[in-house]
């Protein structure tokens, strides 16, 4: 979006011929991979206990549905 409207802003040089533009591409990746560790972080910690219990109650539930 800043390319195609403020073009002026993203070519403007930050340091030493470094423009903003590739500044913000190179930050891209450390904020992706920071999202990723929170995620894999709060996956681990509440949604799979949480997906682990409810395939017991469903193993459960099929062993009663079974012997009936």
């Amino acid at each position: 979006m800043l390319s195609a409207y403020a073009p002026d802003v993203m070519t403007r040089d930050i340091a030493d011929g470094i423009p903003a533009g590739l500044l913000l591409a190179l930050l891209q990746l450390p904020v992706t991979w920071l999202a990723i560790a929170l995620y894999e972080h709060t996956a681990r910690r509440h949604v799979d206990p949480l997906a682990d219990r409810i395939r017991k109650e469903a193993e459960l539930d099929a062993r009663r549905g079974a012997l009936r």
